[in-house]
Order: C-alpha cells, then structure tokens, then sequence
C-alpha cells in the first residue's frame, strides 16, 4: 500500500509541476505577444520581427546554409537571388 501511495503523490507532485510550467508558459506568451503588440503600435512590422527573432536564434552555418538554398532556389525559379541579410543580425 505505501508503495502506492508514494507513487500517486510523485505522480501528483508532477502533475502539479507541469501545471505550474504550464501556467508560467501562457504567462510569458503572453508578455511576448504584449511586446509585438508594442513593436505594431510603433510602426514596426511584426511579421518581420518574427523572421528577425527566427534568424537570430540560429547558428551562423545553419543560417548561410539556409541562405544558399534560397539562392539556389530562385535562381532555378528564374527569380532574382535574394540578398543575403547582415551577420551581425
């Protein structure tokens, strides 16, 4: 019996920990959505943000990895290459 026990308040103790993470999660979407909010209302263009915030967590290698394949791809498309972005982005 206390084998059980033990193993419903781990279970409840972890369930109440990720209902926690959970909560703090919405919290900082939240404040998240709060600052693009703010980026909007002072003429930035979200959408662009979005793409910075993206850029920016990758690596550098991955990032000119990625570059070269969109090169490759709209030259084969015929459409002009696109411009690389600066790496201090």
């Amino acid at each position: 019996m206390t084998d059980t026990s033990v193993a419903a308040g781990q279970l409840r103790s972890l369930i109440e920990r990720i209902e926690r993470l959970e909560e703090e999660k919405k919290a900082i979407a939240d404040d998240i959505k709060d600052v693009y909010g703010e980026a909007k209302a002072n003429g930035f263009d979200t959408k662009v943000l979005r793409q910075v915030v993206r850029i920016r967590k990758q690596d550098q290698a991955e990032r000119q990895e990625q570059e070269a394949l969109l090169d490759l791809y709209l030259g084969a498309l015929g459409g002009a290459a696109a411009s690389a972005p600066d790496d201090g982005v």
